[in-house]
């Protein structure tokens, strides 16, 4: 998949006037049927199938439906799943140079990790004036590592304002399908999933939102590597390891950066050498007899400790050269020239177009950070603005996307922390 780009010069996109608001339309049946046959094809292909649990608990009537996120075939696999009419809460970014059609389909545009106060109006207006359900990818970005991304706190406010059920759809052997970091090469996995409800009306009433909040975590409790392993999945593709050195883009052997590289079914580091080969179950061994983390998860989770370290120890600061694409409004991805991103516990600063550009960022903006692999065809991309603006950054410096992700969400629990124990004083 692609998006509309055009060639502008920063002035020029400043003078676009942000688009007006537009409420929800109620999903158009004969482009939901088409859907559903554009899908057919690749679920047939991965021979998806699904099963509903605790069906007594599912009423009739509009319902928020919950859906973790792996890849592009999770919206076709919601088309199968879902029989009544409803809107899908997507990223404005999809509605680019198709803004007519996607409104149609039902999709409702906000912006990944920007806090739209206009969302929770639009999501009751789908579900008590259009009486459609509703879909939602609380995680918001499609997982790096085959665990779940972090999910925005106190949920149970935007469920108690609601009022209606919450279901939940979990899928299995997607994100060994079609993982992020593997520039969109499919492997021949079988596919299924889930259905069960989370939340009656009754129950969100009664329970509170750390409540909440703790059931919705342990939903999207997943780990798709262990489960790879433990269902025996073979992966035997010869490909599987390419592009993994965007998720591990450290070495543990010597501590260096942005010197791994995933290619077939091999692991490197350039800096030191150390060798890995990736199995069919999706381990991590050393030829060398020396692996230090076999699970791809745990790598990750160390990647993590090192970068909460940095904070911690305050080293952390990234630099990048970068070109920049703006959205202002769904005409059109503008790539409005060069600059550079600077990101630390202070937050993000980008600069560049000759100097006419300059957007800060706090800390405490965002719980996470929307980053993505190989974006829309065009390249590795990290996503910082606001309401207003959208500022998309392609980095010249391979690997550094994971890390930019990671660090936001560490930068954030510090300065929520310290927010607390402020509070807390006082």
């Amino acid at each position: 998949m692609k998006i509309k780009t055009v060639k502008r010069s920063y002035d020029e996109v400043c003078l676009i006037p942000v688009p007006e608001h537009i409420r929800p339309k109620k999903p158009n049946r004969a482009l939901g049927a088409l859907m559903r046959l554009l899908s057919a094809p690749d679920l047939k292909a991965v021979d998806f199938t699904y099963n509903v649990e605790n069906a007594e608990r599912i009423s009739d009537g509009p319902k928020l439906i919950l859906m973790n996120h792996s890849s592009f075939l999770d919206l076709e696999i919601a088309s199968r799943m879902i029989k009544e009419p409803y809107n899908i809460v997507c990223t404005s970014d999809g509605l680019v140079g198709k803004e007519k059609l996607m409104r149609s389909l039902g999709c409702i545009p906000t912006r990944k990790f920007v806090t739209d106060i206009k969302l929770i109006s639009d999501l009751k207006y789908a579900l008590k004036t259009n009486r459609t359900s509703v879909l939602m990818y609380p995680e918001a970005s499609y997982s790096f590592d085959g665990t779940a991304t972090p999910l925005p706190r106190k949920m149970g406010v935007l469920f108690k304002a609601l009022g209606v059920p919450v279901i939940m759809i979990t899928t299995y052997g997607s994100f060994a399908r079609d993982p992020l970091y593997n520039n969109l090469q499919k492997r021949k996995v079988k596919v299924t999933a889930t259905k069960k409800c989370l939340f009656t009306p009754d129950e969100i009433k009664s329970l509170s939102i750390e409540e909440i909040d703790s059931i919705l975590d342990e939903a999207f409790s997943f780990d798709y590597f262990r489960w790879q392993k433990e269902n025996n999945i073979r992966i035997t593709e010869k490909f599987r390891a390419d592009g993994l050195n965007r998720i591990l883009y450290k070495c543990p052997h010597c501590m260096n950066e942005g010197e791994t590289e995933g290619s077939g079914t091999t692991f490197v580091c350039h800096n030191c050498g150390a060798l890995y080969d990736m199995d069919e179950f999706g381990n991590l061994i050393s030829r060398a007899g020396n692996t230090r983390f076999s699970h791809i998860p745990d790598w990750y989770a160390w990647e993590r400790e090192c970068i909460r370290a940095e904070i911690n120890e305050g080293t952390y600061s990234l630099d990048a050269d970068v070109s920049i694409g703006m959205i202002v409004d769904y005409n059109a991805l503008y790539m409005v020239g060069r600059g550079h991103l600077h990101h630390d516990p202070s937050g993000f600063t980008l600069t560049g177009c000759d100097g006419k550009l300059t957007y800060t960022q706090g800390p405490r903006k965002c719980y996470s950070c929307y980053s993505d692999y190989y974006w829309y065809e065009i390249g590795d991309m990290i996503c910082i603005g606001d309401n207003n603006v959208l500022y998309y950054c392609f980095p010249d410096k391979r690997d550094i996307v994971a890390k930019v992700r990671l660090a936001t969400e560490e930068i954030y629990k510090r300065s929520e922390n310290k927010r607390s124990d402020r509070s807390t004083q006082t």
